[in-house]
């Protein structure tokens, strides 16, 4: 039951800024890159990814919060067709439907001058804050306070305006968390806008996760903050020329734990969770379908494109031939994974004879070896339930380790593929498991239908990744996603 004491914010620590994020600094510059030419080949289907992604944004935010609930089928209809009361019915929220939307419009609102101070170059300030903040809490009227005799009263919002009473809340334990006192406010909002500004040249996610918890340390306003403080990390994002990230609402605990242990003193939870969201973000956008408009820009500049083919036939192949030096290093990443894999199997209990002994056997996947159509369907599938497209037009990496007991199987396969609708550069490595009970005959090269996701996020990289920069987060990487198969196949005998 110990109180959280308040003290005053800190600066990006040296240990932050290096901070391990599996690479992401190539999939920044990769991305760019796609971004780029998916604005010239498909800027509408772009554009309806982003407004989707505000929209998503804009209502977990507020679910975050606990303003209001919404169930998955209503935000599904609201995210793909906009922020209309006729798509809520009243059981598809614990608030009526009118309200809710104006809350959402306000949230999406607040996003959008994220954006326009971004296009605008227009830097962030106190008075852009408020401004923020105010769109962000047009809707609401009142918060809660505690008043100097410590008892919570109904107050009246100051909407853009920073507190002028405590807001300390209690935490399940009865403790209570403290906030930078009204006194200091303005003081630590300035340190922080200061520092910021030195940040420029830092890595984007880690200045945002930063910024974030930062702001919630000040916790500035009296109500809204939370809000506040994933708008400042759109900003900062945005700044970079990333994507906005969603923490949804089913990360909720895994987010309020990043955040007590960045006031312990620790970013790395907040970074790396912030950064996983990013690089799904990303993921997805590459998998926005531009075939319908290329092949109408086609249709209409066909005249144009012929002659200037010759031109451009000779630099695109030269860019695609840059990009699929991604490739080595999808085999390089195999190669280390099989080592590793092979040697957590060899340590792998020995059973009892009557079990029927064990059996293990690894086995390379890919266009080298003849192979590489293996687990095309569940690579497929697993992608799209996850929104974004596994690319298997180009060359499809796997490793299949199993590990038989008796008459019970464990197949566990790494997949490496390229990811988007284009070729990109960008890869990621993800792993699944099948758990069979099998006789003498030898198993079908087409797995199971029914396959366990071993690893919850896929390990990404692209064509300006380095084996060595990410080599110890790939083995990180394969090993949970191991342990999760082992597991799996440990309660199954």
């Amino acid at each position: 039951m110990a109180d959280y004491v308040w003290h005053p914010v800190e600066p990006l620590s040296e240990a932050d800024k290096i901070m391990d994020l599996a690479g992401m600094g190539s999939l920044y510059a990769s991305w760019r890159q796609s971004k780029g030419r998916l604005e010239g080949v498909s800027p509408t289907r772009l554009k309806e990814f982003n407004e989707r992604l505000v929209r998503r944004l804009s209502i977990e935010t507020g679910i975050l919060e606990r303003i209001y609930d919404i169930d998955r089928g209503t935000t599904e209809a609201l995210v793909a067709h906009g922020f209309t009361e006729d798509l809520v019915s009243r059981s598809g929220s614990d608030v009526e439907p009118a309200r809710l939307i104006d809350i959402l419009r306000d949230q999406e609102a607040a996003t959008h001058l994220v954006m326009d101070c971004v296009a605008n170059n227009r830097g962030l300030t106190k008075s852009v804050m408020h401004e923020l903040h105010a769109i962000l809490t047009r809707h609401q009227e009142t918060t809660t306070a505690v008043d100097q005799f410590g008892e919570r009263r109904e107050i009246q919002l100051l909407r853009g305006r920073f507190k002028q009473l405590p807001n300390n809340p209690r935490r399940p334990d009865g403790g209570m968390h403290g906030y930078c006192p009204p006194i200091h406010v303005e003081a630590e909002v300035d340190k922080l806008l200061g520092w910021l500004v030195e940040y420029r040249g830092d890595d984007p996610v880690v200045v945002a996760a930063w910024l974030h918890h930062r702001f919630t340390q000040i916790h500035p306003y009296q109500d809204g903050n939370g809000r506040m403080a994933r708008a400042l990390t759109t900003l900062v994002l945005l700044r970079s020329q990333l994507l906005p990230l969603v923490i949804d609402r089913d990360l909720r605990s895994d987010y309020l734990s990043a955040l007590e242990a960045a006031d312990r003193g620790d970013l790395t939870p907040l970074g790396k969770l912030f950064a996983g969201l990013e690089r799904k973000a990303i993921l997805q956008a590459l998998s926005v379908d531009a075939e319908a408009e290329i092949a109408h820009q086609r249709s209409l500049t066909s005249a144009v494109m012929e002659s200037l083919a010759e031109k451009f036939g000779k630099r695109h192949r030269a860019q695609q031939t840059e990009l699929r030096q991604v490739n080595p290093v999808a085999q390089a990443l195999r190669t280390r994974a099989r080592r590793l894999v092979r040697e957590a199997l060899d340590a792998f209990p020995t059973p009892y004879d009557e079990t029927g002994g064990l059996q293990i056997y690894v086995t390379d996947g890919g266009p080298d070896q003849g192979n590489a159509h293996w687990y095309r369907r569940d690579v497929v599938e697993t992608a799209k339930q996850a929104g974004k497209f596994a690319n298997l037009v180009e060359d499809h990496y796997f490793l299949k380790a199993s590990l038989r007991v008796g008459q019970e199987r464990l197949v566990f396969v790494v997949s490496f593929h390229h990811v988007g609708r284009e070729l990109s550069g960008i890869m990621e490595a993800t792993a699944f498991a099948q758990l069979e009970s099998v006789g003498d005959a030898e198993e079908s090269l087409n797995p199971s239908k029914s396959l366990i996701v071993c690893s919850l996020d896929p390990f990404v990289f692209t064509y300006q990744t380095q084996e060595k920069d990410i080599a110890d987060a790939f083995d990180r990487w394969l090993d949970a996603a191991l342990a999760v198969a082992v597991k799996e196949f440990g309660d199954q005998i």
